[in-house]
């Protein structure tokens, strides 16, 4: 008798546990490259989220490795996408001094 009751219960605590993960891990992290991609193209910003990390790093004199730039490009673009834009205004700028 209490089978009836556990196991549906246990069904929609495992469906509503996948939705969240699904949510949180991928459907979260699409939404935020999109947007980051769209406000780079608001600005007709060419360049990628790794291109800027990668040479804003390099104009700061730091050698990054590829994994490090995956893993500040997926924490700025989830937590503070607006670098990207501040990061490229470093990088315009630093170009226009060397002119």
């Amino acid at each position: 008798m209490a089978s009836i009751i556990i196991i549906p219960i246990i069904i929609v605590a495992i469906i509503g546990l996948s939705g969240y993960l699904a949510y949180r891990f991928l459907i979260y992290d699409l939404y935020c490259k999109r947007s980051v991609n769209q406000t780079l193209l608001k600005y007709n910003i060419k360049k990628t989220p790794s291109e800027i990390i990668k040479e804003y790093y390099h104009n700061k004199g730091e050698q990054i490795s590829h994994k490090e730039i995956q893993l500040l490009e997926k924490n700025y673009r989830q937590n503070e996408p607006e670098q990207f834009l501040a990061m490229y205004d470093a990088i315009r700028d630093k170009s226009k001094n060397k002119e």
